[in-house]
């Protein structure tokens, strides 16, 4: 039965600020690691978390992907093992894990970028090393905070490179000028589609509760 038994280890966030951080640094742990923020925030400490899967008769124990993947993902990974076939309204924002369990296919994981969000709704889309953020504090609970003038005086979005700064200490928007139009082009793309998927289009938001939040974004002006 272990044998063809799938267990899954992951997390839905980055650690919770109301963690004593101080006892866990006694005892020798840091659960943000290199990584900027924590729960609730845009940056990877609240966004990039472990994924560990186990299944000895498909996945070779050890092996590595570097692929960013996202916990939506999981629905037509899950659909594809169980040989189910999503409807067009489901699973819009997921793509199936399963090349990536074999070193020979895992070039065919369709994922090729990725956007999240900050507790205030703050959006972030990442392709390949970069990662761009629509705002220019943490859209969370750590400095500098949406709700303070911690982030007046900063540039209005961010942009990191994500291989060379995982700590997202220095910010690099405004010096690739195309690179941030094709994010923000892939981004206005998603919102008008309402999925990352090929599939028919949906309808983003049934109601106006977010509407206030991403329409008057200065991204859908922005030459």
């Amino acid at each position: 039965m272990s044998n063809n038994t799938i267990i899954i280890f992951t997390s839905d966030n980055g650690c919770s600020p109301e963690a004593n951080f101080d006892l866990l640094s006694e005892k020798g742990h840091d659960p943000s690691g290199e990584f900027r923020g924590h729960k609730a925030d845009i940056f990877e400490g609240g966004h990039r978390v472990p994924f560990i899967i186990k299944w000895p008769k498909k996945i070779k124990a050890g092996s590595i992907s570097n692929n960013t993947i996202c916990t939506t993902d999981l629905i037509a990974t899950c659909a594809e093992i169980l040989n189910i076939k999503l409807d067009g309204d489901e699973g819009v924002d997921s793509f199936s894990m399963v090349p990536l369990f074999s070193k020979q296919t895992q070039d065919n994981f369709k994922r090729s970028y990725t956007i999240h969000h900050s507790i205030n709704g703050s959006f972030a889309i990442r392709k390949g090393d970069y990662k761009f953020i629509f705002c220019p504090d943490s859209g969370g609970w750590s400095p500098p905070k949406p709700w303070s003038n911690e982030g007046e005086n900063l540039p209005k979005f961010q942009l990191y490179n994500l291989n060379s700064d995982p700590s997202e200490s220095n910010n690099l928007f405004g010096k690739f000028p195309k690179l941030e139009k094709d994010l923000i082009t892939i981004f206005k793309n998603a919102i008008t589609s309402g999925r990352t998927t090929d599939g028919p289009v949906q309808e983003n938001f049934p109601t106006n509760r977010f509407n206030e939040k991403w329409e008057p974004l200065a991204i859908f002006s922005r030459d």
